[in-house]
């Protein structure tokens, strides 16, 4: 990665607005400081162009943050939890490992810088801070997750013999589903959807009181997931694919057709949710591997509802056009529980009770007018009967008629 600079040393590498594998990057990093020497004259040297491995200034890392300790390590490097000196906030450092310049992890590095300077801020997707490097390292400052990724929890439940439940399934499929159609909404794809790269984020504070029997610890209110290491995200149109792990890989993308690479993130998520389920380890070959391509899902040790198996299985279909989509998933029903009903579905349901309640009131004002008219006939007629069976009991004849007398009195 090039950064056109002068020619004093620079204090720290900047990420520019810039292309490169078919994404965009902005400025992240607002500290760049101004050369501490002048000029010796007022003629202005031609802009010297320096690599990442080039920068030779004092460590960026030791002066602004405070290591506590490393809390994971790939084949990108290692993370370390660190807190920020100057608003004691903690974060996640990303430091590659050497030789970094030139290589596929180079490339890693820049694309996932790039992928967070274009997708933003989203509630579900790791938020990134900032950017350089030191020496032949690449340095990344993410969102810190307190709560670890969504492997370290799958591995913890095997140790301690549970699974996921559905209710967990579903927000944890629901969730991402939210991530994804966010990023594919920016017309990216991310090309590694795996327990991994599920980050979980606990609050101290629910949203609301837990009701009896709620598991406490993975109430939805009080855990978020979020999608991070955006470093095989590529662009839908004009794709340069990176292979994720073959484990959640759709066959398609190993076919080399990129028609539908949003299906594949799809495929990815199904066998996510399938691990978090209890099921055992993928196969990153053979037999299983391709009867899982041909749509035939993993033991699970658990018994699950048929509506979120049916889910599970459309969205490892084998063809990718008949898998659902990331907006089909947000609202598919098998995930609209009671308690987390979407908004959309809330206000959908609301104008349909809405609907009901006028139809009632409608035919409850029919039928109010309807007995009104009933008794006005009712009565009527009870008037008229009364009339004439006093006139016919009136008709008198003979001395035993009634006269009538008038007096004028003058």
């Amino acid at each position: 990665m090039e950064k056109q600079m002068g020619h004093e040393k620079p204090n720290s590498f900047c990420l520019e607005h810039r292309e490169s594998n078919g994404l965009q990057a902005v400025s992240c990093d607002e500290n760049m400081e101004a050369s501490d020497g002048e000029l010796e004259d007022e003629t202005v040297r031609p802009a010297k162009r320096i690599s990442i491995t080039e920068s030779n200034m004092k460590s960026r890392y030791a002066t602004e943050f405070h290591e506590l300790e490393k809390i994971g390590s790939g084949e990108f490097g290692s993370v370390f939890k660190c807190v920020k000196r100057l608003d004691g906030c903690i974060y996640a450092i990303k430091r590659s490992k050497k030789p970094l310049a030139g290589s596929i992890d180079e490339q890693n590095a820049l694309r996932e810088v790039y992928a967070h300077a274009v997708l933003g801020q989203h509630s579900h997707v790791v938020r990134y801070f900032s950017a350089w490097a030191e020496d032949d390292h690449m340095l990344i400052q993410n969102e810190y997750c307190n709560g670890g990724s969504l492997a370290d929890a799958i591995t913890e439940n095997y140790r301690n013999m549970r699974y996921f439940s559905e209710p967990e399934l579903k927000d944890l499929l629901l969730q991402v589903a939210r991530g994804l159609k966010y990023i594919h909404s920016m017309s990216l794809v991310h090309m590694d959807i795996k327990p991994s790269n599920i980050f979980i984020s606990r609050t101290s504070i629910p949203a609301t009181i837990p009701e009896e029997g709620d598991d406490d610890d993975w109430s939805s209110s009080k855990v978020v997931f979020k999608i991070g290491d955006l470093g095989h995200v590529t662009r839908i149109s004009s794709p340069q694919v990176e292979e994720g792990d073959s484990r959640f890989l759709a066959n398609e993308v190993l076919q080399e057709n990129y028609n539908h690479l949003p299906k594949a993130d799809i495929f990815a998520l199904a066998l996510t949710v399938v691990c978090a389920a209890g099921a055992e380890p993928l196969p990153a070959n053979g037999d299983q591997w391709h009867e899982i391509r041909q749509g035939k899902l993993p033991r699970i040790p658990q018994v699950l509802s048929q509506e979120l198996l049916d889910l599970l299985k459309a969205m490892i279909n084998s063809d990718p056009e008949k898998r659902p989509s990331a907006v089909g998933l947000v609202k598919h029903s098998a995930l609209l529980s009671t308690a987390r009903k979407s908004a959309e579905q809330l206000r959908i349901e609301l104008n349909a009770e809405k609907f009901k309640n006028s139809l009632l009131q409608k035919e409850l004002k029919k039928a109010q007018m309807a007995k009104a008219a009933a008794e006005e006939r009712a009565q009527f007629d009870r008037m008229t009967t009364r009339s004439t069976t006093q006139n016919r009991t009136s008709r008198l004849t003979g001395k035993k008629m009634n006269r009538s007398v008038s007096l004028t009195i003058y």
